[in-house]
């Protein structure tokens, strides 16, 4: 059984306690989280009581901080989902541009977002729409294929990140870009791919006037938004082209209808399973949907193969080949009468979809699967972060209990809402391996923990897993 916590204290910790949860109930400023501490103080609480007081009030900061940390998370996530569905019903090209970068704007809260489009025939890449830039010098400028940083992710279609460009030797500077960029007072500037399959038609921006390092978060963030952005590029692109169509060639018009009922059977489709995610679904709702809108079995697997998600066929394991191929394509491709499409978060691999019993799938369905494997990441995405939140706090939970630190309620309390029950017998396991690496252990513990209302985590360095025992310990 889990022991060394120390007993409630006096009236005095037990007044301030309730006053912490209080605070943290009503998402207090961390300011306030001193009131309870100084009410104690000026009521004449001795030494003891007033440490026991401060600790608590550490843990509460802690937790605070942790639950502000998921609240930014889940709103990010749910801004990528609200730009989905407005880029979704623009048709216009430069409109979709200008929502793009004041959408990247808004989610990373920068000073300057922009987009740049690949010129395939000048073989450079111009400036083509900004939000926050005050230079015309920077608002023309136009980049050779890896120049700067933007012509370096346009060549490489690879993100690329600087906390402070003028000084970055990693690049190569150009008189013009060095001018532009200083015109506007850039000094941190990220940027990501735009990318149509194998192809890359852009790069997407996001740019501060004071030197700091972008987070892989941040990275992450505006490589899901550049996926979007890209399809609707893409799609704006192509309804453009449709309408030139029609004007010159009547002819067509049949086709064209056809064609843009398709678009808007993709789009409804899209929509559709958008919000089935912002409304809680999880990976079996998507499954279930796409299921019947494709009419077909699907499975959604992990990164590692392991099954998330099935509907309407039998298990079978990713054909790892495929997702190979499609991860590498940027598209959905056949194997042996079955469609896979990676689902990706950037460059990142967080798993991929499969579709049965549609060998001959139409290039509307293939792009209706193909933005549904988007939906999937965004859905792979939160499901992470809620995880790493759960996992990061019930980590943090096991070294206050392994440490002997914290109020002993407060710490019933803090296991009590993960589920992990401290008056049942417990077995503490540290896990050691010559061949896994440690956050592979740490990962392993961490499920474990959840299934069995436990707690994992790293103490001085050690992978530790404490779980029930299965016999309830004494009262």
């Amino acid at each position: 059984m889990l022991t060394g916590v120390t007993a409630p204290g006096p009236q005095h910790s037990a007044a301030a306690l309730r006053g912490l949860l209080d605070l943290l109930a009503q998402g207090a400023a961390a300011e306030e989280f001193d009131r309870p501490a100084a009410t104690a103080r000026q009521a004449g609480a001795p030494a003891a009581e007033l440490a026991e007081i401060a600790e608590a009030t550490t843990v509460a900061l802690r937790i605070r901080r942790t639950l502000s940390q998921h609240r930014v998370r889940e709103a990010q996530l749910t801004a990528l989902f609200d730009t989905a569905s407005d880029l979704a019903a623009l048709r216009d090209l430069d409109a979709v541009l200008r929502a793009i970068v004041h959408r990247a704007k808004l989610l990373l809260g920068t000073d300057v977002t922009y987009l740049s489009l690949n010129d395939d025939a000048a073989g450079d890449t111009y400036m083509r729409v900004t939000d926050g830039s005050v230079a015309e010098a920077f608002q023309k400028v136009r980049l050779g294929m890896g120049e700067g940083l933007g012509g370096l992710v346009a060549q490489t279609a690879r993100p690329y990140a600087t906390g402070d460009y003028g000084a970055d030797t990693r690049f190569h500077h150009t008189t013009t870009i060095d001018s532009a960029v200083l015109d506007e007072g850039l000094r941190a500037i990220l940027g990501v791919p735009l990318r149509l399959g194998s192809r890359i038609i852009g790069v997407l921006y996001a740019a501060d006037r004071a030197p700091r390092e972008f987070t892989a978060g941040e990275v992450a963030l505006l490589s899901s938004l550049a996926d979007h952005a890209a399809i609707a590029i893409d799609g704006a692109r192509l309804l453009e082209e449709t309408r030139a169509a029609l004007v010159d060639l009547n002819a067509a018009s049949e086709t064209i209808r056809t064609h843009s009922e398709a678009m808007r059977r993709a789009e409804e489709a899209h929509d559709q399973l958008t919000d089935l995610v912002l409304r809680g679904g999880g990976a079996d709702d998507v499954a279930a949907a796409l299921a019947d809108i494709l009419d077909g079995g699907i499975l959604i697997h992990d990164a590692d193969g392991a099954e998330l998600a099935r509907a309407r066929t039998e298990p079978q394991p990713p054909p790892t080949p495929a997702v190979a191929a499609s991860r590498a394509r940027g598209r959905a491709v056949p194997l042996n009468g079955t469609w896979v499409c990676a689902v990706l978060a950037g460059p990142e691999l967080l798993g991929s979809i499969a579709l049965t019993g549609r060998a001959g799938l139409a290039d509307a369905d293939r792009l209706l699967f193909e933005r549904a494997s988007v939906v999937t990441a965004l859905l792979m995405l939160l499901r992470r972060s809620v995880a790493e939140t759960e996992d990061r706090v019930r980590g943090e939970l096991l070294g206050d209990l392994l440490s002997r630190t914290g109020d002993p309620g407060t710490l019933t309390a803090r296991a009590r809402r993960l589920g992990v029950d401290l008056g049942r017998l417990h077995s503490v396991f540290v896990a050691h391996s010559e061949v896994a690496p440690r956050h592979r252990l740490l990962a392993a513990a961490a499920r474990s923990a959840q299934t069995r209302n436990g707690l994992a985590g790293l103490h001085h360095d050690h992978v530790v897993l404490v779980a029930p025992s299965g016999a309830p310990g004494p009262d």
